[in-house]
């Protein structure tokens, strides 16, 4: 059996069996892995992703904002928050054909998924429409489809699932008891309530958080072990370095350390062995040197493109040059 079928085939397993064969992770099980020597830890994930996954094949996928800024939540971080002044310019509901063509160029250029972010609180059912052809229109290009819209509310997510959509992405953003640290508007349970509906609604799940806004070491074990404990631990977790945006709360915190990033990278690896574990936002401020180790610790899937919403990413270009010295393929 290939690595590439090995891996379909814990991907199609049942959600019992693979409930059933995990294991149930404690705040302090995942502290102890952040506390191993640095080069213990790396090499132990680096083991866990060679069982599960071809440890040179990266997985690439493109995220474009199809609606930007003027959202009602105080999530610290955002810069599409209408209330912060970050000096973003709104734009409205993109329409369906720009975004089909923007699907077209991020193929020609090696994404395989395409991503399509909404700034709202969660969609009405005027926009929905709009939304589900777009998910429509990109799938019909044999790409994988991946939206992020907010809350979900009534049969969204079913309606998101017939029009073919395959992962629904909704960060959990940090551990449970630093939530309300840094939004207030709604709840860690609001969060994973739409969770539950697009699970239930049998679409693949993308949920990580973002680390660097102040929350330590146990705030970065608590993160995984909420996502790792899962009733069924997301297909894919996007891992963001905060990007600290002039205008929001969080716009003088702290730099993180780069190799406490790896560390989470590599956590993130065991703690859920089968998941794709995916360098997003703060990849621009990397050096090459850091992608590589992050890559070396089980990540497995970046952001490609020269955006992210609305901060920068490394430009294919960069990325390419990158692949090539590393001896990385995509997925």
């Amino acid at each position: 059996m290939t690595m590439t079928s090995a891996c379909r085939n814990l991907d199609t397993q049942p959600a019992a069996n693979a409930a059933a064969a995990r294991k149930q992770w404690s705040v302090a099980e995942a502290e102890a892995l952040f506390e191993m020597p640095f080069m213990d830890l790396v090499f132990r994930a680096q083991q866990v992703h060679r069982e599960n996954f071809d440890a040179n094949a990266v997985q690439r996928s493109t995220l474009l904002s199809i609606k930007t800024g003027g959202c009602s939540e105080d999530c610290s971080y955002c810069s599409q928050s209408a209330r912060y002044k970050t000096g973003l310019d709104r734009q409205q509901l993109m329409a369906v054909a720009e975004v089909v063509e923007k699907a077209k160029a991020a193929k020609a250029k090696g994404s395989s998924r395409f991503c399509m972010g909404a700034a709202w609180k969660g969609p009405k059912e005027r926009e929905m429409e709009t939304v589900l052809a777009m998910v429509r229109e990109v799938k019909a290009l044999g790409m994988e489809t991946c939206v992020t819209l907010g809350m979900l509310k009534g049969d969204q997510a079913q309606q998101l699932k017939d029009a073919g959509l395959d992962y629904y992405n909704h960060n959990v953003d940090t551990a449970p008891e630093y939530y309300d640290k840094v939004i207030t508007t709604h709840t860690l349970a609001d969060r994973l309530d739409t969770i539950d509906q697009v699970r239930n609604a049998g679409i693949n799940v993308c949920s990580g958080g973002i680390i660097g806004m102040g929350e330590g070491r146990s705030g970065r074990a608590g993160l995984l072990v909420q996502l790792a404990n899962l009733e069924r631990p997301p297909e894919s977790v996007p891992i963001n370095n905060l990007v600290a945006i002039p205008g929001t709360p969080l716009a003088e915190a702290e730099k993180l350390d780069p190799f406490e990033f790896v560390r989470t990278v590599a956590a993130a690896r065991i703690m859920m062995p089968t998941s794709f574990v995916r360098l997003s936002a703060g990849r621009e401020q990397m050096s090459d040197e850091m992608q590589a180790l992050c890559f070396l610790a089980g990540a497995n899937s970046i952001f490609y493109g020269e955006r992210l919403l609305t901060t920068d990413n490394p430009e294919a270009d960069r990325d390419e040059k990158l692949f090539a010295r590393l001896g990385l393929r995509p997925m």
